[in-house]
């Protein structure tokens, strides 16, 4: 079977440590073209560290999206980038995978689908927790209706200290805010994803920044500015949803708490519950009794017979190309995607202005 040819739109932190070497352990695709505007020394540097023979370091994006031998693209830039560049490269006849957020606005994210649905090209939105052991795990639960129907979810994402101080991250401008729809954005999706319901009603929601304003020599990849430091810290939110169910969500760069939480649900259902607090617990009542079960994970059979599991983003890239050579629906889809950044953009208007905000299909 012929490769298929992929090309990378950005090559800062995300490109190098997850894009390209997870594609490389993909014997189905080659990395055939790199545009990098800002910084192409970075880029050569990335082809020659990860041996990219068959790599071209374009000049252009039109170059490369020109390119016949270029079959999907990877976008790996700054947020307020992501449609333009996911539309111009669907326009171009491309597949694309877009990192999250899959935009800055709602009406950006919909061009987005509208643009994939128009060239009848897949666009997918890298949610790599999805791909996780535990999260697949309790996917399958969902789908089996362990849980039965779940009304109350409560979507965390908190670091105690984790201010990414490198690129543009602290710049509102650019990145549309800040951990709410950093890091938000993965909490929130799994806790849709995990209850399969994708149609918000209203927010009421606020957000901080006290501690960013403090600056903190305690974070891992060091001090900032204050006034570099235009998002907010911290937010929180209420999500009513159509059918009556209710989300919380928290997210935080900076917020004092006893240890952080890295994109965690827990999950309340009419038959049972599940959190991801200590591994994969779920929880509920039979025969007069109130259970607990843990479920064990990363099982690898006997030391010389151990099978290989596949999660984590080798899992991501997997699925996203099988949805390509299959002619199928990748498992990240532009709508579910779409109600996740309605949910954040009308998070952050209650948060402005202290009042709910209603969400218009």
């Amino acid at each position: 079977m012929e490769k298929i040819g992929v090309g990378i739109i950005g090559c800062g932190g995300i490109a190098v440590a997850k894009h390209i070497p997870n594609l490389l352990k993909d014997p189905r695709v080659e990395i055939r073209g790199i545009y990098e505007e800002f910084d192409q020394k970075r880029a050569l540097s990335a082809i020659e560290e990860f041996g990219l023979k068959f790599c071209t370091l374009y000049g252009s994006l039109e170059q490369m999206l020109a390119e016949d031998a270029i079959a999907v693209v990877h976008v790996c830039t700054p947020n307020n980038t992501h449609a333009k560049l996911s539309i111009q490269a669907l326009k171009a006849g491309k597949h694309v995978m877009c990192e999250k957020p899959m935009a800055t606005s709602t009406s950006d994210a919909i061009a987005m689908n509208e643009a994939s649905r128009r060239s009848g090209k897949k666009l997918t939105i890298c949610s790599n927790n999805r791909f996780r052991e535990d999260s697949w795990t309790l996917k399958k639960f969902c789908e089996h209706d362990t849980l039965g129907t779940i009304y109350y979810a409560k979507a965390t994402y908190l670091r105690r200290r984790g201010v990414p101080t490198w690129g543009s991250f602290m710049d509102k401008d650019i990145q549309g805010g800040g951990p709410v729809i950093d890091i938000g954005t993965h909490a929130l999706d799994l806790a849709l994803w995990m209850m399969n319901n994708y149609k918000p009603k209203c927010v009421f929601a606020s957000t901080y920044n006290h501690l960013g304003r403090q600056t903190s020599e305690a974070n891992p990849y060091g001090n900032w500015k204050s006034e570099d430091f235009t998002t907010e810290d911290f937010g929180v939110g209420l999500i009513k949803m159509e059918d009556g169910a209710s989300v919380l969500l928290e997210a935080s760069w900076l917020l004092n708490i006893r240890e952080d939480k890295n994109a965690k649900v827990t999950l309340c259902g009419t038959k049972a519950g599940a959190d991801m607090d200590r591994g994969l617990s779920v929880f509920g009542e039979q025969c007069g009794k109130l259970f607990d079960q843990d479920f064990l994970l990363n099982n690898q059979g006997i030391s010389f017979y151990a099978p290989k599991t596949l999660y984590g983003p080798e899992l991501e890239i997997k699925c996203w190309i099988d949805s390509i050579i299959n002619d199928t629906k990748p498992v990240v889809e532009p709508y579910q995607m779409i109600a996740v950044m309605r949910i954040i953009e009308a998070l952050y208007q209650s948060a402005e202005t202290g009042k709910a905000v209603y969400i218009e299909d």
